[in-house]
């Protein structure tokens, strides 16, 4: 069995849902989908809709034969787990793992869309090659409504990067979990670091620890939808949440981050304090840019680089 996980918080993924439980009856997938609810405050009456939340760590069982979903569905098992408070970002997907009963157990975020070409067959297939398959993001082609071109220019710009032929050649590469796929027994000897609480690198620590174990993960071209580009300061202000976890842990992500080890070489050349002041006298331009209509990436990195190395020397 296939087990396809969904966190979600403050989201409406009742879309996805849909999508997931159409396409494994497609497919013909022996397939179950669970919802993580990690304490939304808004948002919520769509699982109320879907079946009768269960509290997180309830023993595992399916839903067959329970209150019919509305979408028709039914010999699919689909359940909605809900944390009475939020727990973060890694402690849900792991949740989401020991609640799961397949084998397999295939991660998707909760903002994602289906694109045309995804396949659940595609990604079981591809478990030949590794215990780990991440299936990568694609990104509307369309700008986005005003407002939200941060995000949009960014990803875009990011695609060519994490093509999977690229990657598959590559080492140290940052993990993303948009969507992946992973042995249940491989995921639960790892699992996501719950000290790591709010935004940012908790699924590239994730990457590391599957490589340090002996399972690099194996890249494939079966992506979805990045459906969730958010307004220019949401955006901004989760790139300053990431640089605030990153520089939370211990000994930091040199080698798979790169602000991290951009960072650690102006410390070397002696440069941080310079990157630090210029970062101080040109923050509110840098910000006017960041949330315009035509952002600079550019800008985008040193604004990163240069908030990161803020905290990390603060004034005196």
């Amino acid at each position: 069995m296939l087990s396809i996980l969904i966190p979600t918080y403050n989201y409406n993924a009742s879309e996805l849902v849909k999508s997931m439980l159409a396409l494994a009856r497609t497919e013909n997938v022996d397939a179950e989908v669970i919802v993580g609810d990690d304490g939304s405050t808004r948002e919520t009456a769509w699982m109320d809709e879907l079946c009768t939340p269960e509290p997180v760590g309830v023993p595992v069982r399916t839903l067959k034969g329970s209150r019919p979903n509305p979408y028709g569905l039914e010999p699919e098992p689909l359940r909605v787990l809900r944390a009475p408070q939020n727990i973060g970002r890694s402690a849900i997907r792991n949740r989401l793992a020991e609640a799961a009963r397949g084998e397999w157990l295939l991660f998707v975020d909760c903002d994602a869309r289906m694109s045309p070409d995804f396949s659940l067959r595609r990604y079981l297939a591809a478990t030949e090659h590794s215990a780990v398959v991440s299936g990568g993001l694609c990104n509307p082609s369309e700008k986005p409504v005003p407002g939200c071109e941060l995000r949009w220019y960014y990803e875009r710009a990011a695609e060519p990067l994490f093509a999977a032929e690229r990657l598959n050649r590559m080492e140290n590469i940052p993990f993303r979990t948009f969507s992946f796929i992973i042995r249940r027994d491989l995921f639960l000897s790892v699992r996501f670091d719950e000290t790591i609480r709010n935004y940012g690198y908790e699924d590239v620590l994730f990457g590391i620890e599957l490589e340090r174990i002996g399972h690099k993960p194996y890249y494939i071209d079966n992506p979805l939808i990045n459906g969730d580009i958010e307004p220019n300061a949401v955006y901004l202000a989760k790139a300053e949440e990431a640089m605030r976890t990153l520089q939370s842990i211990p000994g930091g992500l040199h080698g798979h981050s790169l602000v991290e080890n951009t960072a650690l070489r102006m410390r070397r050349f002696h440069l941080d304090g310079l990157i630090v002041l210029l970062y101080r006298i040109l923050c509110k331009r840098l910000r006017k840019n960041l949330l315009g209509s035509h952002p600079n990436l550019r800008f985008f990195a040193f604004y990163k680089l240069g908030y990161l190395l803020s905290i990390r020397n603060p004034r005196p």
